[in-house]
């Protein structure tokens, strides 16, 4: 699990939009959100609320990346179906979720099992998480990180 203070871990990632980067030095201000799955409602809603936002988040100079272990296709095809203006990763060995302590166990009626926790991390430029979120309720997240990254722009 990362907090606040830790650098990122040397991982670069191929986004949908065909960029790479390295989240230790990733060179600007990087959201970097886990969301359980594709299609499903929660994930769809919180796509959409980045999406909508992504305008202010690029004035800000800020980078939206959203990460699951979906595949690219599905990725793909999520973002086509919702018009999504954010970045997604594919995280099919989960190298990357490791690394940040975002897959957990999760219990369900009684059931345990592993999955994706929703969690966001917003990175600095040079790589050290600046604020992270974790068991992340969807509804006004986005505006939230949004003022985050924007009061650490101005610090």
């Amino acid at each position: 699990m990362l907090n606040e203070g830790d650098k990122a871990p040397a991982i670069t990632v191929t986004a949908s939009d065909g960029s790479s980067v390295n989240l230790a030095s990733p060179g600007r201000p990087l959201v970097l959100y886990f969301y359980p799955k594709d299609e499903t409602s929660g994930c769809t809603r919180e796509a959409q609320d980045f999406t909508a936002l992504a305008g202010d988040y690029a004035k800000a100079g800020v980078k939206i990346i959203g990460v699951s272990r979906d595949p690219m296709t599905s990725h793909e095809k999520f973002i086509g179906k919702y018009a999504l203006a954010v970045s997604l990763v594919s995280d099919e060995d989960g190298r990357i979720s490791e690394a940040f302590g975002t897959w957990v166990q999760k219990s369900m009626y009684g059931r345990k099992y592993m999955g994706m926790e929703r969690a966001t991390y917003l990175i600095g430029g040079d790589g050290r998480v600046l604020k992270a979120w974790r068991k992340v309720k969807v509804p006004k997240h986005a505006e939230d990180v949004l003022k985050a990254a924007r009061e650490t722009a101005a610090a």
